[in-house]
């Protein structure tokens, strides 16, 4: 089994930066696809980016002007860096994992889920 759990999330000030941290622990040599969602307020939780162990990253348009996601060289540890953050980038922000790669697994396929980290951009 897999758990995963997310850390960072915090308030911010619109225009300012935040880096989100996630772990995976228990059977952490099976895990291939590791990616990060948000759920702003009133909406459906949506794909930000997802990173395989070589690196290679799925990421949205809008993620994309933003949003960098990183790996560490362990490979059971996924950061997302926010840039120019604004009122919209408020939300839960959750990691998740999968045991296949990203082609496969993200957004739609994957497996292990944490709790959540709440990200809020005051004006």
């Amino acid at each position: 089994q897999v758990q995963v759990a997310e850390s960072g999330g915090g308030s911010v000030q619109a225009g300012g930066s935040l880096r989100l941290f996630c772990t995976a622990s228990g059977y952490t040599a099976s895990i291939g696809c590791m990616g990060w969602f948000r759920q702003r307020p009133g909406k459906t939780r949506e794909a930000i980016a997802g990173i395989d162990t070589d690196g290679r990253i799925i990421a949205t348009d809008s993620a994309k002007a933003r949003f960098t996601i990183s790996r560490d060289k362990n490979q059971n540890s996924v950061n997302l860096q926010m840039f120019n953050l604004n009122s919209e980038d408020t939300g839960t922000y959750f990691c998740a994992a999968s045991p296949v790669d990203c082609t496969l697994a993200y957004p739609h396929g994957m497996d292990y889920w944490g709790d959540g980290t709440l990200v809020t951009i005051s004006t």
